[in-house]
């Protein structure tokens, strides 16, 4: 009787989670080798992401009772601008979200679907591929705050808040982006490890928009 091979009787890692692992495997390992003094944190965490975002194949799904006490953190990304137009104008820019693709180079669409709901398409790593899903906003301060999340069943898990405040004519923005790290490396260290890796894209967004909406 024929068997099945290991590479499709292992495979217990989904499609989005693999782009995840190898997307941030291969960071970690880039920052941990070009480092003058070689980080060996950041060299095993990225190889073994790596490893199972090629193989498909995660060895902690298979313990059922550690994954119970070992869930994954979130990643957490906080940063400010200060935009040189009037509040009302940049409220107005991001509470309409399907303008986010416009400085979010990672994301391809932001679709409405209701006042508060909305569907969000980002590109996948490498322009290979694309990942969906759902948001709904759960506080809306006009030209105060605006805040999202994706809902229960989205593949990718995060939530969302900027606060807005009038400075003279200008406006600074305070921006927060949360996110559920990858499951293949669970724990508090492995969102502390791809905090700078995801903290640069919020950034470069963040300029993105100072310069889209002042020019």
């Amino acid at each position: 009787m024929a068997t099945k091979s290991a590479s499709n009787s292992t495979v217990n890692v989904s499609a989005l989670e693999r782009i995840l692992m190898i997307t941030s495997g291969s960071y970690l390992l880039y920052k941990g080798l070009s480092q003058e003094s070689k980080s060996l944190a950041k060299i095993s965490s990225g190889g073994a992401m790596l490893a199972r975002g090629l193989s498909g194949y995660c060895p902690v799904y298979n313990a059922v009772d550690h994954l119970k006490n070992d869930k994954p953190s979130n990643v957490n990304i906080r940063t400010s601008a200060v935009i040189n137009k009037p509040i009302s104008e940049v409220y107005a820019f991001w509470r309409n979200l399907e303008n986010l693709p416009k400085f979010m180079n990672h994301l391809q669409s932001v679709k409405t679907i209701s006042d508060t709901k909305s569907e969000w398409t980002a590109k996948g790593p490498a322009g290979i591929g694309t990942l969906t899903w759902n948001a709904d906003i759960i506080k809306d301060q006009k030209e105060k705050l605006l805040s999202w999340q994706s809902l229960p069943d989205a593949s990718v898990k995060n939530f969302g808040k900027v606060l807005f405040k009038a400075k003279g004519k200008n406006t600074e923005i305070e921006v927060t982006i949360s996110y559920r790290a990858p499951m293949g490396l669970a724990g508090e260290g492995a969102a502390k490890l791809l905090n700078p890796y995801f903290e640069k894209i919020v950034k470069n967004d963040i300029e993105n928009l100072k310069i889209y909406l002042e020019s």
